[in-house]
C-alpha cells in the first residue's frame, strides 16, 4: 500500500502542513501510519477522507459537523456521494441565481437604469429599455450625449421615470391631435411642439442641440424600429414629426 509524506499530501490537496497537523490533533484526519522516525504517513484512504473534508469545508460546514458526517456509522460511501451530489446541485442553482442577479445589475449599470425588474415593467411595460443597450453604446458610447444620458439616468428613481413617461405621453397625444387636425408640420403649432420635444430630451437625457434633434428626426423615418413606434400612434406620424423637427431647427438657424 502506497503512503505519502505530509508535505506531499499538503501539495496535492493545496492545503498547508499546519492545516493537516490541526486535523490530526482534533481527530478529524489521523494519518494511517508513521515512519520509523515517527513522521506522519498518509494512505490512499486518508486522501479520500481529506478530499471529503475539503469538499464540505468549501460549502461552509464547520469542522465539528464534518466529523459527524464522515464518522456516522449508518452512512456508507455511496450515501456520501449522494449527499455531495445534492449539495453540488444546490450550490449550482444558488450560483446561477447569483449570476442572474449580477447580470441584471450589470445591465442596469450599463444603461444607468437602476430599477428592479418589477419596477422596469411598471415603468416601461413590455418594452425592454436594455434591448438595444449594446447597439447604443457601440454607436454613441464615445459621445458627450451618451455620458450625460448615463449619468442622469443613474440618478432617476421609479417615480422620476414615471413622471418623464407621463410627460412624453402627453406630448405624443397633443402632437397626434395636431396632426389629425390637419395642421401643417411646418406650421407654428407643430414647430412649437417639436421645440418642446427637444427641450424634454435636453431636460431629462442629454443636451440636445438642433443639429442632434434633426439627426434624431432622420432616424424616426429611416430606422424601421422608430418608424413603427410613431406609425402605431397614427399613420404617417413618423414623417409628420420629422418634418416638424426639421422646420423648427430651420426656424432657429
Amino acid at each position: 500500500m502506497e503512503d505519502y509524506a505530509i508535505g506531499e499530501v499538503a501539495r496535492y490537496a493545496k492545503v498547508t502542513v499546519r492545516t493537516l497537523h490541526h486535523y490530526d490533533e482534533i481527530g478529524l484526519l489521523r494519518p494511517g501510519g508513521r515512519s520509523a522516525a515517527g513522521h506522519r504517513r498518509y494512505r490512499d484512504a486518508d486522501l479520500d477522507r481529506l478530499q471529503q473534508i475539503l469538499f464540505y469545508r468549501e460549502l461552509g460546514f464547520p469542522l465539528e459537523e464534518i466529523a459527524v458526517l464522515l464518522d456516522d456509522p449508518d452512512t456508507d460511501p455511496t450515501e456520501h456521494l449522494r449527499r455531495r451530489h445534492r449539495l453540488i446541485t444546490d450550490r449550482i442553482e444558488e450560483l446561477e441565481r447569483m449570476a442572474a442577479a449580477v447580470e441584471r445589475a450589470m445591465e442596469a449599470k450599463k444603461m444607468g437604469i437602476n430599477l428592479t425588474p418589477e419596477e422596469k415593467f411598471e415603468v416601461f411595460g413590455e418594452h425592454d429599455p436594455d434591448q438595444y443597450a449594446d447597439e447604443v453604446q457601440q454607436r454613441w458610447g464615445h459621445t458627450e450625449a451618451y455620458r450625460q444620458s448615463q449619468e442622469r439616468a443613474a440618478r432617476y428613481t421609479k417615480e422620476d421615470w414615471l413622471r418623464i413617461k407621463a410627460e412624453q405621453e402627453d406630448w405624443g397625444r397633443r402632437m397626434v391631435a395636431l396632426a389629425a387636425s390637419g395642421a401643417p408640420a411646418d406650421g407654428e403649432a407643430a414647430m412649437d411642439l417639436a421645440e418642446e420635444h427637444r427641450q424634454q430630451i435636453s431636460r431629462y437625457h442629454y443636451d440636445c442641440s438642433y443639429e442632434i434633434h434633426t439627426g434624431l428626426a432622420g432616424m424616426y423615418v429611416a430606422d424601421e424600429r422608430f418608424a413603427a413606434f410613431f406609425e402605431a400612434m397614427r399613420p404617417g406620424f413618423a414623417t409628420y414629426v420629422h418634418d416638424a423637427i426639421v422646420a423648427n431647427a430651420s426656424r432657429h438657424a
